[in-house]
């Protein structure tokens, strides 16, 4: 299999990851899991994913579809479709599967997954991470990270119109 194939089998279903789930728990592997739109990658984003990535076995990363961006972002974005930010987060060595998620948030997916360790930027309180409550209710934990100053997609794009 050659690279590009390989990239391309980190880019899973939830149909897919059902299975894959199934084997990363009775190997007995941590489960990370994080999720963004991911629209310009950047450096506070590397450096959020691989800390997060260090927290476990195995990182899954949860991509807002297009469809949903356009929902939160506003009808401009995203810059990048996601099929090209897929690609580009499956590229991520610290990366090990991306799944597409259309809902506004990834509650059904955090639950779906039921994560061992779920990981956001130190900008949201604990209490209001999606998720956290299913993920403590299961005996997981959630961290935050400390985030890159000056690093954001929306601050990269407004620098641009300058």
């Amino acid at each position: 299999m050659d690279k590009f194939e390989f990239l391309s089998t980190k880019i899973i279903t939830k149909d897919q990851l059902a299975t894959l789930l199934h084997l990363l728990k009775f190997k007995g592997k941590k489960i990370v899991f994080s999720n963004g739109c991911f629209d310009i990658l950047h450096r506070g984003h590397i450096e959020y994913l691989a800390k997060a990535s260090s927290l476990g076995d195995c990182m899954i990363i949860g991509l807002n579809t297009d469809a949903s961006v356009k929902r939160l972002k506003g009808h401009n974005r995203p810059v990048q479709d996601e099929v090209s930010r897929a690609m580009v987060m499956a590229s991520l060595r610290f990366v090990d599967y991306v799944v597409l998620f259309d809902e506004d948030t990834p509650y059904d997916l955090i639950q779906f997954i039921k994560p061992d360790i779920l990981v956001k930027g130190s900008d949201y309180k604990e209490d209001d991470i999606v998720g956290a409550d299913i993920v403590k209710k299961n005996g997981g934990k959630v961290v935050t990270i400390d985030l890159v100053d000056g690093y954001s997609t929306t601050s990269i794009i407004e620098r641009s119109k300058k």
